[in-house]
């Protein structure tokens, strides 16, 4: 038998792998931590979607939303970006203060002009329900019960990580570039659907000593091979200070004119380290984060 934590960290672990193996940095950050001896503590993991019927799958935060229900995580506060068309929900796990939070932020395409809503709808109408079936059912009896056989939780686990990917067949190319000169934003959540956005993770938890604050971590992420930025954003004492790794670019498919599958770069992961908590987050620690974020300038390759 296995719990809702249980499930959520082997759900966890997996995405973690997972984003290890596309962001580079994130990678060799937590080899260089564990080789030292240290810990990856995750603060928080994001996820980005649309609010538009997606096939199969419900529109926009509900859909993940369930899954995180579920797990016992719990609603906590929305935030809003009406410069960009966005909206979020931030999500936390009311006993372990050790599972990341959840941030799960829509683009309300409604908002968008008509040319660039109708590519995005055409782009995401055939997506199934990744969770249809069997999983689906596992979901509510996790959620009902807060716990599920062995065998009933390796495939649910299993599903959740299929879960957590693009559920839609690779947008056309056209579509994505004509898309991002509107919505950045869009355009990473159509070559990248339900998959991590960006993981953090707290400096001050590594519990290396040579590694202390945000100084020395850059110095030793620099001396590691890993190209940083040269400055550090915010003065010392203040609540936010910040600094990142340069970017990195990931081969994205897309369709082709023709049908064929090609590939767009423009992922770009950079990596920043955060200092304190941005005014209304609850804050489950205090210190130095770490952050892999996804920005999105789009270009062919």
């Amino acid at each position: 038998m296995q719990t809702q934590e249980e499930i959520t960290r082997k759900l966890l672990e997996k995405l973690w792998e997972n984003y290890c193996q596309r962001v580079s940095y994130a990678r060799k950050y937590a080899e260089i931590v564990h080789a030292k001896g240290g810990n990856v503590v995750n603060d928080h993991c994001a996820f980005r979607t649309f609010n538009t019927r997606i096939g199969n799958q419900k529109a926009g935060i509900t859909a993940i939303a369930e899954v995180l229900l579920a797990l016992g995580y719990q609603k906590v506060a929305p935030y809003a970006f009406p410069s960009k068309h966005l909206n979020s929900f931030h999500y936390q796990h009311p006993a372990n203060i050790n599972f990341p939070k959840f941030f799960v932020t829509q683009l309300e395409v409604e908002n968008l002009s008509e040319e660039a809503q109708q590519l995005i709808n055409e782009a995401v109408k055939d997506a199934p329900d990744l969770l249809a079936g069997e999983p689906r059912l596992l979901l509510e009896e996790l959620k009902s019960a807060g716990k599920l056989e062995d065998d009933k939780a390796a495939i649910l686990t299993e599903a959740l990580v299929n879960f957590f990917s693009r559920p839609w067949k690779p947008a056309k190319r056209e579509t994505i570039l004509a898309v991002n000169k509107e919505s950045q934003f869009a355009a990473w959540t159509l070559l990248h659907g339900n998959s991590v956005n960006h993981f953090t993770a707290y400096i001050n938890h590594q519990n290396i000593p040579e590694w202390a604050d945000i100084e020395q971590t850059m110095e030793g992420l620099k001396a590691a091979g890993i190209p940083v930025k040269s400055h550090i954003e915010g003065e010392k004492g203040s609540k936010l200070r910040q600094s990142s790794t340069q970017a990195v670019d990931e081969d994205c498919p897309v369709t082709e004119n023709d049908g064929s599958t090609g590939n767009l770069t423009g992922l770009m992961l950079i990596m920043n380290w955060l200092k304190g908590i941005s005014s209304g987050m609850k804050a489950r620690k205090s210190g130095l984060m770490a952050s892999w974020v996804n920005r999105r300038p789009i270009y062919s390759k």
